[in-house]
């Protein structure tokens, strides 16, 4: 029986945190990587206006989400996990573009047992509600919003946009294997504590 219920944001957790990066360079006519994005507010990054950046997203997000690449091991482990918890998405996309995200589901064969597009970054509410008792997020300050509010663990991808310091119960991994062996030690011993790396 499956007892634990795990969140689970979608871009740049279960999607490569690269995704946007052919797009952006193709319309702004950069030649970046994702080690130059060191903010995750994009118009800050890139340094470009807020409007050009919002107008852009806007346009371009439903091509975004269909091509985006699944994050290495992604599948591999979410479809370990899905015999053994409760997978509830929870993203800031907003609903209209639901059927793009469930089709790329499909298409890359993850099972779910909830998806909601909340078309906004606060995901407390919705993590509330689902009673959540993990989060994966690769946004910092939701990890540490969601982590301090609800008082549960929270495994932050590390990307270049996420580097400030965070509380202990917010626990950085490399990938999603890593997430799954701290995942492993959390239920059998119960320790929050990060993985010792040899």
């Amino acid at each position: 029986m499956k007892e634990k219920r795990f969140g689970i944001d979608i871009d740049g957790t279960v999607t490569c945190p690269s995704s946007l990066i052919p797009f952006i360079n193709e319309s702004f006519a950069l030649n970046i990587t994702l080690e130059d994005i060191k903010q995750y507010d994009l118009a800050k990054a890139l340094n470009i206006a807020p409007d050009a950046m919002r107008e852009w997203f806007d346009q371009t997000e439903p091509a975004i989400y269909a091509a985006s690449p699944l994050a290495v091991g992604a599948d591999q482990i979410l479809a370990k996990w899905q015999q053994q918890f409760h997978l509830l998405f929870i993203s800031a996309r907003r609903q209209h573009l639901l059927d793009i995200t469930k089709q790329w589901f499909h298409d890359q064969q993850i099972t779910y047992d909830h998806i909601e597009l909340i078309g906004s970054h606060d995901k407390l509410d919705a993590a509330k509600k689902q009673q959540v008792d993990l989060f994966l997020e690769d946004k910092h300050d939701n990890a540490v919003m969601l982590a301090e509010e609800l008082s549960i663990p929270v495994l932050l991808f590390n990307t270049p946009y996420n580097q400030d310091a965070a509380p202990e119960n917010v626990i950085r991994v490399q990938n999603w294997h890593e997430a799954d062996l701290w995942v492993n030690q959390w239920l059998k011993t119960g320790d929050i504590a990060p993985l010792l790396r040899s």
